[in-house]
């Protein structure tokens, strides 16, 4: 019906917003979450805990622009919260054991998965990155930082 009246249909994202190949968006954040390079998925990612490599040694894609900034670690936090506060109210319905216990516990259980996280989930922040031409991944230079109008 919109077209027998002349209205173009509207389609957001991909290839048909930008003009530009869709990359495959799981693909790319698995990649990153293996520490993977996420357009070839055989070179390295990180060259340290964190530390992003400049360029992929396999395929030559640059790295060194991405922004993931904190994303990664808001979201480990959204993960590890749910994960230890639900299995903390699970053991707190079904058992009776004291705050030492307790602290015993989900302390290092919260320090532990947070650590064993970060990586990966950074990692699968720059694939979306990449996926989505963000940053830098489009070939264009990134504006992030400028102040228009100053």
């Amino acid at each position: 019906m919109p077209k027998e009246l002349g209205i173009q249909e509207q389609v957001f994202g991909g290839e048909h917003h930008t003009g530009r190949v869709a990359r495959p968006l799981w693909t790319a954040m698995k990649r990153g979450l293996l520490g993977r390079c996420p357009n070839c998925g055989e070179g390295k990612l990180f060259r340290g805990f964190t530390k992003t490599v400049e360029t992929c040694s396999v395929c030559g894609e640059e790295i060194h622009h991405h922004r993931a900034d904190d994303l990664p670690a808001y979201l480990v936090i959204v993960i590890v919260g749910h994960i230890v506060l639900g299995a903390f109210m699970g053991v707190e319905a079904t058992s009776t054991l004291s705050t030492w216990q307790h602290i015993l516990i989900w302390v290092p259980l919260t320090i532990i998965l947070s650590v064993a996280l970060l990586q990966p989930v950074k990692g699968a922040v720059i694939g979306l990155q990449w996926a989505f031409y963000m940053h830098g991944f489009g070939g264009e230079k990134d504006g992030a930082g400028s102040h228009h109008g100053a």
